[in-house]
């Protein structure tokens, strides 16, 4: 964690000064903001912590409800989501409350009494290590929670604005604040006025029946499975073995997702309810509670569950829709106007609940978003940025919806479908990578250059995340992981892998620590005057050596920026190898140096050789020294 540099820190150092509108920011909504978000959920919290990094963009995110949530239905957290807490700054502290998957067991009928269920089989949840990270369980009220005090804490110190219900907008071409949403008083001596508010932008994060959605002509397309499931958060008494370990139960009688929940006690489950007429009109959703536990006691026989307590509990029927934009730009306007008006999440994209990805996806969604909204407001891009966010999300949510139809179907055969009856934990094991989420891999645009130098680092493929590795940091020798070390700031990085040559040498990695520091065409040149040299874009570098074989004060100054109103050099950028795994060879990264271009969100955006500095100055010349946004 990075402070001290604007002064000595007594109190808790997460909390940044205050500055721009985050000074005295007024408790009632304005008439007038840069982003309007609606929706306090998962995407709408992490795009609102993401934009309170930007202290001279005045976001405000609305919620009908009047506080804040206190039980979420969503709780399966993957360990892409746990990367993006880090950058957030909670990671160690919501692992710690968290439940850890580490294994699923699979249960199925005893092949000499099926009407008894037995432990078939165990699968490790992260067989090939694709993270450092856990897979976690936690209630979804605490990771807004966590968001929030992101938010609280930041420079423009954001908070939600609760008891606003969404009703309409509608989008000008002209005027600084194009868009005007009307608002009701959901609560309070004001319930039931309207309020209207002018904005910029505005973010529809409001769920799966989202009124956003609707106001921008977008409509949910897709199918429904025609098959119910009860869910419900319960405290128990059980004889199951496996009740605080995640489980696939199939019997004759139906199928079970147990999933633990955090506190030692709490546990989760899915449970089959059968298939459902087309023409139900939803009569399923009147089963009780009582229901549902009589048919998880059914399912799991021998072992009987006795409820104590039920914390939540719904019924649904799985569908899976899409939307065909993930903005207010019409096809017939692609090229001729940029976007004003973005959904997220549920508001874009609904699929079952059974593959932990709703609260994932979503975050995602609002981590590529805030950044570039961040971006265009302050000036650091053109608005074409945006058109980048539906062009992304959107393919990925397709990929999901398709991976989520198979997981659905297989965890509702019964057993005798099953042409192979380790199918269902063959399939968990071999795509663990998409649930997890690290297939994402963002295609070539003005944000992702061509893999054409992709043979420098294998390990960092253009356009998926930035996986981490570990190294020494030189200043302090401390071992550390690399990705770690970037916060979710707004910043693009620029991690430079040093040549063979020891610091001080002539060497590629010095040549190119003069350009980056000195030419036109390099993208520090865009950091306008008066902030930190680091402000924009920070550049860490990697040697090859060992750290006790690193002469510090032989580094070039392009990796020892000086920060902070007293200009003190900041130490903490240049790194040596770790001799427990050296990332040269972990992530396949030439000898002859490279250089490895991360975005905001921590997606590979470029791999480069050291001498390519025209080529790096191309690729950040199309989304940089843009003035501020002008009116559609």
């Amino acid at each position: 964690m990075h402070f001290h540099h604007h002064g000595y820190v007594s109190g808790d150092p997460r909390i940044q000064p205050a500055a721009g509108v985050g000074i005295d920011r007024p408790d009632e909504l304005p008439e007038e903001v840069d982003v309007l978000i609606v929706g306090t959920g998962p995407a709408g919290m992490i795009t609102a912590a993401q934009l309170s990094q930007f202290p001279d963009v005045t976001t405000r995110i609305v919620e009908r409800r009047p506080g804040r949530l206190e039980i979420g239905q969503a709780d399966g957290i993957q360990a892409r989501s746990v990367e993006t807490f880090q950058a957030f700054g909670f990671a160690e502290r919501i692992i710690a409350e968290a439940y850890r998957i580490t294994e699923m067991a699979f249960w199925k009928p005893d092949h000499e009494d099926p009407s008894r269920i037995v432990r078939g089989a165990r699968a490790v949840d992260d067989e090939m290590g694709i993270s450092e990270f856990p897979h976690l369980i936690v209630n979804q009220a605490r990771v807004l929670d966590y968001f929030a005090e992101v938010m609280a804490n930041s420079p423009t110190r954001m908070r939600p604005d609760y008891g606003y219900e969404f009703r309409g907008l509608t989008v000008s071409d002209r005027g600084d604040y194009p868009v005007t949403v009307t608002l009701v008083h959901t609560a309070g001596e004001l319930e039931g006025q309207e309020r209207t508010v002018h904005a910029k932008y505005v973010v529809g994060a409001d769920g799966a029946r989202s009124r956003v959605r609707q106001s921008i002509g977008c409509t949910l397309a897709g199918d429904q499975a025609n098959h119910a499931w009860g869910v419900m958060d319960v405290l128990a008494e059980t004889d199951f073995p496996d009740i605080r370990e995640k489980c696939a139960i199939q019997a004759e009688s139906g199928s079970i997702l147990l999933i633990p929940r955090e506190g030692g006690h709490l546990f989760r489950m899915y449970v089959d309810l059968g298939e459902v007429a087309p023409d139900s009109r939803g009569t399923v959703r009147n089963t009780t509670i009582d229901q549902i536990i009589a048919k998880a006691n059914e399912i799991m026989h021998p072992y009987t569950v006795e409820v104590r307590h039920v914390a939540w509990h719904s019924v649904y029927e799985v569908g899976h829709r899409l939307t065909d934009r993930f903005d207010d730009v019409l096809p017939e306007q692609l090229g001729t106007r940029t976007p004003r008006v973005f959904i997220t999440g549920d508001a874009c994209h609904t699929h079952s609940a059974k593959a932990g990805q709703g609260m994932n996806v979503s975050m995602q969604d609002g981590f590529n978003l805030g950044w570039k909204l961040g971006h265009v407001l302050e000036g650091r891009a053109p608005e074409g940025l945006l058109s980048t966010y539906s062009a992304e999300r959107q393919v990925v949510a397709k990929n999901l919806i398709d991976f989520d139809k198979e997981w659905s179907t297989l965890m509702a055969k019964k057993p005798e479908e099953f042409e192979d009856p380790s199918e269902l934990e063959d399939f968990y094991v071999r795509t663990a990578e998409f649930p997890a989420g690290f297939m994402t891999q963002y295609t070539p645009s003005m944000l992702i250059a061509e893999p054409t130098h992709q043979d420098l680092a294998t390990g960092f493929p253009i356009g998926k995340r930035f996986k981490s590795a570990g190294v020494m940091r030189v200043c302090d020798t401390n071992p550390v992981e690399l990705g770690h070390q970037a916060a979710a700031d707004g910043r693009w990085r620029i991690y430079v892998f040093a040549d063979a040559p020891v610091a001080g040498a002539p060497s590629r990695v010095a040549d190119f620590a003069e350009w980056i520091t000195d030419a036109p065409d390099s993208p520090l040149a865009a950091t306008p005057e008066g902030l930190d040299r680091d402000a924009w874009f920070d550049v860490k570098v990697v040697y090859q050596q060992g750290h006790e074989s690193i002469d510090i004060g032989a580094v070039p100054a392009a990796f020892k920026p000086q920060v902070g109103p007293f200009k003190l050099t900041y130490l903490e950028k240049v790194y040596g190898t770790d001799p427990r795994a050296d990332i040269f060879e972990a992530r396949g990264i030439d000898r002859g140096g490279a250089v490895v271009v991360v975005r905001p969100d921590q997606y590979v955006a470029n791999v480069l050789p050291l001498t390519a500095t025209a080529e790096l100055g191309a690729f950040f010349a199309q989304i940089l020294g843009a003035k501020k946004p002008e009116t559609v």
